[in-house]
């Protein structure tokens, strides 16, 4: 009877039989037709595709057995031999299992993997039984012993080291297959776990084990990733040659040293936490490969999008851990603008629509109705919002999801609205599937809610800088009014909504905003004076009464900045202070009749 195992490669599964050459011989049929001196052998079984998907398997196998026949004298995959396995996560161990016992391989293990094993049938022999010596210290010491080691570390082709094995009666170990205990998940539990909990999970003899065989990649093979199983599979079956084995193996010890350096990273990072403050001394960030983008932010220039998988990250939302129901591959400067727009939005604490163009917002509404607040939004500045990112802080419906569809632009009235990207923390079934009909390109979002918080990270030619993110809200900051005309309710409303939307416009900022609206805004200019002049010509009519938000303090004041704003009407003005000339402002102020308030807090964005 043949013996089968799923081994999936990619997306695509394949079933394969494991069986007797001498059975083949009599039957040349195991789900498709198959020559005998075709199939691909390791020792007295065959590896077989089975199936209507078997014919490019089985043409990777049978490549690989020729290849094998021309070998030279770099070392092949292993044809026989043993295999330890020890892993916290399972997944797919029943396949491997089976498969390696198909293949002819003694399997050693520990512990939990040792137990799962044996209750699928397969054989499997405990590590104490190859150490001699008994599991202690509450399974802190298990595999620390020179029979394991020995085994995995000896160097086949050195006579010394084959000596010395064989006098102390230590087998060799061809394959190892660990994962570790599950640190980060640990730690990361709600509620925290004690201290003395935390240390009890950091790994000791998993990663001892992973960094022996990746040492000894020239003739051991090591897995730590449960999707790699299938291929070691059809390598260990097909036998595969020198060349190609040793670049196999070389490859698996590649993630195997970045997995333990993951892994150590995120506990460098929780003891930091129980030990220090502010930036570490030394730090290493865990990144896992998202995407491979298109390209950056330019056609010439590679790109590619990870997640972090820091303790600090875990559940904390935002883009990067977002779900892409509809549209096109996220680009570079999609998940730029997205992130840009998505903080933005998420800083507020109202209903609200932000539409982000090239990491700057251009329209911000605050409404209880969603539908009003994103249109509002798009009319601040509807050029610019044409092509940008739509984000919204609330779940999306039915009837947001036609107004974004259907919505027009004020410019015309005619042409429907184009956008790269809709965000939200949400979508109704029936918004998302309205939402899906304006467009097969439009990508669809949907994030957990995360206003600016964390770390910033930022490179730098050689290096990197590191700053807490800018989470400071109007809520606490003191908004000191210095002129002699006092702010009403409604204006310092605003003024809070104006600060708000400054902190997310790249300096020299300018905001201007009335009744929960962005009316304009001035971005990126070298000089503050120019940033007025823009913010204001982008608030057109709108600008009497409406309130002015400056990211820093006005260097200059008559016959510029605060000057030019009083002119145009505008009723009141908000900005960090300490500048020499403070006075000045104060005085122009009090010449119009204007408004004008400090925060002594600065939201430089560079």
């Amino acid at each position: 009877m043949d013996l089968r195992c799923q081994l999936t490669a990619g997306v695509q599964q394949t079933r394969y039989a494991v069986a007797p050459r001498a059975a083949l011989r009599k039957s040349q049929r195991v789900g498709s037709a198959v020559c005998p001196a075709e199939i691909p052998s390791f020792g007295s079984v065959d590896l077989l595709p089975v199936g209507p998907s078997s014919s490019r398997p089985a043409a990777r196998l049978i490549n690989a057995r020729k290849a094998a026949s021309s070998r030279g004298t770099v070392s092949t995959m292993a044809t026989r031999g043993r295999a330890l396995i020890s892993v916290s996560d399972k997944t797919n161990l029943d396949m491997l299992v089976k498969g390696l016992h198909d293949l002819g391989f003694d399997i050693i293990s520990t512990g939990g993997t040792a137990t799962t094993i044996q209750k699928q049938g397969i054989p499997v022999k405990k590590v104490e039984e190859v150490t001699g010596f008994p599991e202690m210290l509450d399974g802190r010491v298990k595999t620390l012993h020179p029979a394991v080691h020995g085994g995995i570390l000896a160097i086949r082709d050195k006579k010394e080291h084959m000596s010395a094995i064989e006098q102390h009666k230590i087998e060799t170990i061809d394959v190892v297959i660990v994962n570790l205990y599950p640190f980060r998940k640990t730690v990361t539990s709600d509620p925290a776990p004690a201290f003395e909990v935390g240390v009890e999970n950091i790994d000791i003899g998993g990663p001892a084990m992973i960094r022996a065989a990746a040492k000894n990649m020239a003739h051991v093979a090591v897995v730590v990733d449960p999707a790699d199983y299938s291929e070691l599979l059809i390598k260990l079956a097909a036998g595969a040659d020198g060349k190609e084995a040793a670049e196999f193996r070389k490859h698996l010890a590649w993630k195997a040293f970045q997995h333990c350096s993951s892994y150590d990273a995120q506990v460098s990072e929780w003891l930091w936490q129980q030990v220090g403050s502010g930036p570490a001394p030394m730090m290493t960030v865990p990144l896992q490969l998202g995407a491979t983008l298109r390209y950056g932010e330019n056609p010439h220039q590679k790109a590619a999008f990870y997640t972090d998988s820091s303790l600090r990250e875990n559940s904390a939302g935002g883009v990067a851990t977002s779900i892409v129901h509809w549209g096109k591959e996220m680009s570079y400067n999609n998940y730029l603008d997205a992130d840009a727009a998505y903080q933005c939005v998420c800083d507020y604490t109202a209903p609200s629509c932000v539409i982000v163009k090239h990491t700057n917002p251009c329209g911000i509404a605050s409404r209880e109705d969603l539908k009003e607040a994103y249109r509002l939004a798009v009319r601040a500045d509807p050029i610019s919002a044409f092509g940008g990112i739509v984000a919204f802080n609330r779940v999306v419906d039915e009837e947001l999801a036609k107004e974004i569809r259907e919505f027009r632009s004020p410019t015309d009235n005619e042409t429907r609205m184009f956008y790269e990207i809709v965000i939200a923390p949400g979508y109704t079934p029936a918004g998302l599937e309205t939402l899906k009909g304006k467009s097969k390109n439009l990508r669809i979002l949907e994030a957990k809610a995360r206003a600016p918080s964390g770390l910033s990270l930022r490179q730098v030619a050689g290096g990197w800088l590191y700053q807490d993110a800018d989470n400071l809200a109007p809520e606490e900051i003191t908004f000191t009014t210095v002129s002699e005309a006092k702010p009403s309710a409604k204006q310092l409303e605003d003024l809070k909504f104006a600060w708000r939307a400054v902190k997310h416009v790249k300096s020299n900022a300018i905001t201007v905003a009335k009744d929960g609206k962005l009316l304009g805004m001035g971005s990126g200019q070298p000089n503050r004076v120019n940033s007025v002049r823009i913010a204001l010509e982008k608030a057109g009519d709108e600008i009497k009464g409406a309130v002015l938000a400056s990211d820093a303090f006005f260097p200059f004041s008559w016959n510029d900045s605060v000057e030019i704003a009083c002119k145009a009407g505008v009723s009141a003005i908000v900005h960090p202070g300490g500048s020499l000339r403070d006075q000045d402002a104060v005085d122009c102020c009090n010449k119009y009749g204007v408004v004008l308030l400090t925060t002594g807090v600065r939201h430089f964005r560079h």
